[in-house]
């Protein structure tokens, strides 16, 4: 890395240079990540502490819910310090290490999405087997896995994006340090780090969307042959708001990173790359709460304790 980069901090332009409007967008940012983390940590909180919640569709939840907290505290913080600074200034480790764990955290939750999506289709197709089909084995290791599947992912893109020379410019037109507004100040070719984000996150994309969706057409099998309107409503609401949210997550993210780098328009991007990384974190406990049941039953229980 000392031999191929010249550049050791970078500059994070952020969205705007007037300090009014800074400091309205600190005020803005703050509550959402105040929101975000209470969100999240409470469903996490509930998840381990009523009776009712622990069985692997909320380990599942709790586990999404740990991993947007932490997603978002990658950014978040960095970015209320910087619009109440002039400098806005990131080291060159700083920008690989915040690089690395958002990749981590956000490939983590696309393969978590997908395994929520099966787990609801062992729950839904034969729910008399579903203590036996999902034991704590199979569970444990379907998270592990996703993490691994997260942490593998952001180490390609990491190493290969800090390989390239950096030596034109250091600001970086962005609020964080994502790959194509590296890659559009990097002075080296950066044609086979394009195709990497391409196809690795395009395979990631299809392969994750492909479960969720094969995962779906069972459980539409399964809602057939219930005959119970209750039954029904009920699997409707659980599903609805897992579809609800892997719709909103796999949106941004293929328009984002799924697309030729000629229509990169960074400006534009990084409207964007903000709602998956600082708004979804915040509204999935909302989405996941507001249509649940026994979440909702958990968080009137631990009201009327307190």
């Amino acid at each position: 890395m000392k031999n191929t980069t010249e550049v050791t901090t970078f500059v994070l332009k952020g969205l705007t240079d007037n300090p009014k409007i800074q400091i309205i967008l600190f005020f803005l940012f703050l509550v959402v990540y105040l929101f975000t983390l209470m969100g999240n940590l409470g469903l996490v909180a509930l998840v381990i502490g009523d009776s009712r919640l622990q069985n692997p569709m909320y380990y599942f939840l709790g586990v999404l819910s740990s991993v947007d907290a932490c997603y978002s505290s990658v950014l978040t913080p960095k970015m209320l310090i910087d619009f109440m600074s002039k400098t806005k200034i990131i080291s060159l480790h700083g920008c690989s290490a915040q690089m690395f764990l958002f990749i981590t955290f956000g490939t983590t939750e696309c393969f978590l999405l997908a395994a929520m999506a099966y787990d609801r289709y062992v729950a839904i197709y034969n729910p008399l087997l579903y203590s036996v089909s999902m034991p704590p084995r199979v569970y444990v290791s379907l998270i592990i896995a996703c993490y691994v599947g997260g942490i593998s992912h952001a180490s390609v893109h990491t190493v290969a994006t800090f390989s390239l020379s950096f030596c034109a410019s250091n600001e970086i037109r962005h609020v964080f340090c994502d790959v194509p507004p590296l890659l559009a100040i990097s002075c080296s070719d950066t044609h086979t780090n394009q195709l990497l984000l391409f196809y690795f996150v395009g395979s990631i994309e299809i392969v994750t969307i492909l479960i969720v969706l094969i995962s779906y057409v069972f459980i539409l099998l399964a809602i057939l042959r219930i005959h119970s309107a209750e039954g029904r409503r009920k699997v409707f609401s659980t599903c609805g708001s897992h579809l609800t949210g892997v719709s909103i997550f796999h949106g941004t993210v293929l328009f984002m990173y799924v697309r030729p780098s000629s229509s990169y328009a960074l400006d534009h991007d990084m409207i964007v790359s903000l709602f998956y990384s600082i708004i979804i974190p915040m509204l999935n406990p909302i989405i996941y709460s507001l249509r649940n049941k026994d979440v909702k039953d958990a968080m009137k229980k631990l009201f009327r304790k307190n």
